[in-house]
């Protein structure tokens, strides 16, 4: 089969897998706009199951099965957290599961034995279950942000149907039900949840456990406003009700996020396959490379061939990452309940983990300690500062020993390498013919006995080469005295070559210099993930400028009432928000100060400082008289910062994107053809002279 025909086959098995994974991602969510009746009992009416029911069964059956199975089990329950979000019920959910399960499960496995039959080796495979399991994540991402897109049209219409039974009904619960029997079917399911608590004996405590669960902002803030409304009344002013203003406001929230999405989604379309090519082109590149220049041998299973080879798989597993991080929508992962127990702290259990965290560790009261500390509160992680630094340290062993696992496997390539690699002959252009290629393993192979019998000594001198030579030629009768000279520099060129592939100080350096890298990226993991979190502080700043709106038009309101609701809704501020509630009988304005200073977002301090004008100074409608001025200009902001953010990624995703590409065809093809064409050429010209 010629090179053409593997790439063509390559291309088009990736495009009709890609096509059939959209399709059936596609399928799923059509079947999920259904009738849950039709979805798990088949036809109406006591009629026969049709294969619509059979298949609903199949899928409850291998869900039972696949939980059952040791590591197909914890693959499923990470696939059900993840459909979770969205408040299904058991049997809903464990179709949802079961079924996107066997849907990645099967397009994986039939990529792979397509890509196996091309190219069956080990190292291939290896590579294959690599880029498994990151599509596996691609395929699941792309479902998920579907589910969540979905949801958001949905509320959309969810909110106006609301609004307009809110209208006829003046009751908020009476809105909740009816508009929940019109809702698409996600939006219904929380439409539901949202009634069932706020009509339950507690409704705080019902609301704060959906608060924990719930998918978006948006949710959470309709289920708030709509418990407020419920509990102070809804009051009708100049610019119309609260509670429809309040609706309003979300839905101007949706339609912005919404159109954010699809921008995005727009502008990176396609650019996760354009970065994951380059895995299936690189064997059939290196195969026509070699092929077709016979030089490229040495390169490609040279030491600097294998570094590149892992050089360009590294980039491209790295613009993949990335590329999912830049279309990843997902809201702030922080969450107050218990989680398990992490690895760090299992290390941090063993003394002498411990102390030598403590040793890297800056001392309590030091401002190194003082940063750090601020840094793991402003990040909203959950490790605590023993734990940080038993990660950092973990990384740093970790990286170093990859790394001189690395060199050391590198360093015994090159040595086998030098040991039985054919010797090339001149030829540049074109196939070897059998004979020229049996002429080289024939040479390899009475140079490495040759070595072999002066002991791999890097004391040997020419002497002792050309007389083990004259032997080897007297007794088979190859090789004539003419090439004698060129054979002995050749055999004495290797065998200092051999004894040059040790590990120098330069590659320790480098070692040490990637485990500093290692020991550094959890600290610059954590200033990213305080970055990325100060887009969602200001979300939460402005779900709190919401409810404060309401809250200001209510009589007896209080400023310790305030700060209450404001711990409802607070996620990354809920820790210092709970700290001011708990010290505020000890003294309203000594708590209200600790919050400012504990949390350094200039529009949240900006909101402590008109609380601190309320506690004994001016009422609290006076202090917000400006709120709706504030909201409206945060909202443009926030519209201009989209637009920048959209704009950066899209730039920053087409360059991710073909970087791939641009390593794979310039770093494994243009630049080592280019090089050894001028190493050929310098053969060439030494032929030359001596003629």
């Amino acid at each position: 089969m010629s090179i053409k025909s593997i790439l063509l086959i390559v291309l088009l098995s990736s495009l009709v897998l890609f096509a059939a994974a959209y399709a059936v991602l596609a399928w799923i969510g059509r079947r999920q706009q259904q009738d849950v009746h039709d979805k798990f009992y088949g036809e109406a009416g006591g009629k026969r199951v049709g294969w619509r029911g059979h298949w609903n069964r199949i899928l409850q059956q291998s869900y039972i099965w696949m939980v059952r199975v040791p590591l197909l089990s914890a693959y499923i329950r990470r696939i059900r957290k993840r459909l979770a979000i969205h408040a299904y019920d058991e049997f809903r959910l464990r179709h949802e599961t079961a079924q996107v399960t066997l849907a990645v499960l099967g397009l994986l496995s039939l990529s792979a034995c397509i890509l196996l039959l091309l190219n069956p080796s080990v190292s291939f495979l290896l590579l294959v279950l690599l880029t498994a399991v990151i599509l596996n994540s691609l395929l699941i991402d792309m479902y998920v942000n579907r589910l969540e897109k979905r949801l958001l049209v949905q509320m959309v219409d969810l909110f106006s149907e609301v609004r307009h039974r809110y209208q006829q009904h003046e009751m908020i619960d009476e809105a909740l039900y009816e508009a929940a029997e019109t809702a698409g079917y996600e939006a219904a399911i929380h439409t539901r949840r949202i009634y069932e608590a706020l009509n339950a004996k507690d409704p705080s405590v019902e609301l704060e456990k959906y608060y924990e669960s719930a998918p978006n902002r948006f949710l959470k803030a309709f289920a708030g406003i709509s418990y407020m409304i419920m509990e102070f009344g809804d009051k009708v002013k100049e610019q119309g009700s609260i509670y429809l203003k309040g609706l309003g406001g979300l839905t101007k929230e949706i339609h912005l996020e919404i159109l954010r999405r699809d921008k995005l989604d727009y502008l990176l379309k396609g650019l996760n396959v354009i970065a994951l090519a380059p895995v299936f082109f690189a064997k059939p590149i290196e195969r026509w490379a070699r092929g077709s220049f016979p030089a490229m041998d040495a390169f490609y299973t040279s030491k600097l061939g294998y570094l590149t080879k892992i050089v360009i798989y590294a980039v491209i597993i790295l613009s993949f990452v990335l590329l999912q991080r830049l279309q990843q929508d997902n809201e702030t992962a922080y969450r107050t309940g218990d989680r398990k127990k992490s690895w760090e702290q299992f290390l941090s259990s063993f003394a002498v983990v411990r102390a030598i965290a403590a040793f890297a560790a800056p001392r309590p009261a030091s401002p190194a300690y003082a940063k750090i500390i601020r840094l793991l509160r402003e990040s909203s992680t959950h490790l605590r500062y023993e734990w940080f630094y038993v990660r950092r340290i973990a990384f740093f062993c970790l990286t170093f020993a990859v790394t001189m696992t690395m060199i050391l496997f590198l360093h015994q390539s090159a040595k086998k390498q030098i040991l039985y690699a054919p010797v090339q002959g001149t030829t540049f252009f074109g196939q070897l013919s059998s004979e020229q290629r049996a002429e080289g393993q024939r040479i390899s192979d009475r140079d490495r006995e040759i070595m072999e019998e002066v002991g791999l000594s890097s004391t040997a001198t020419y002497d002792d080469v050309a007389s083990r030579w004259s032997v080897k030629q007297e007794r088979t009768g190859i090789g004539s005295k003419d090439t004698m000279v060129a054979d002995v520099n050749r055999i004495l060129a290797k065998i200092k070559a051999y004894h040059a592939e040790y590990v120098k100080w330069w590659e320790l350096l480098a070692s040490l210099l990637a485990a500093w890298a290692g020991y550094q990226f959890p600290l610059w993991l954590l200033y990213f993930q305080r970055k990325i979190r100060y887009m969602d502080m200001r979300h939460e700043v402005y779900q709190f400028q919401t409810v404060i709106s309401m809250l200001r038009e209510m009589e007896r309101i209080s400023v310790e009432e305030i700060l209450e609701w404001m711990n409802r809704f607070a996620i990354i501020f809920k820790t210092p928000i709970q700290r001011c509630v708990l010290h505020y009988d000890h003294g309203a304005e000594m708590a209200l100060t600790e919050l400012r200073e504990e949390v350094r977002l200039t529009e949240f301090q900006r909101l402590v400082d008109k609380l601190l004008l309320c506690v004994e100074k001016i009422p609290i409608a006076q202090a917000f008289d400006d709120i709706d001025n504030e909201m409206a200009f945060y909202f443009e902001q926030r519209k201009q910062e989209y637009e920048k953010i959209i704009d950066t990624k899209a730039a920053l995703g087409k360059m991710l994107g073909f970087a791939p590409m641009y390593a794979l065809v310039f770093m494994y093809l243009v630049i080592p053809l280019i090089a050894m064409s001028f190493m050929q050429m310098n053969v060439y010209y030494e032929e030359i002279r001596k003629i």
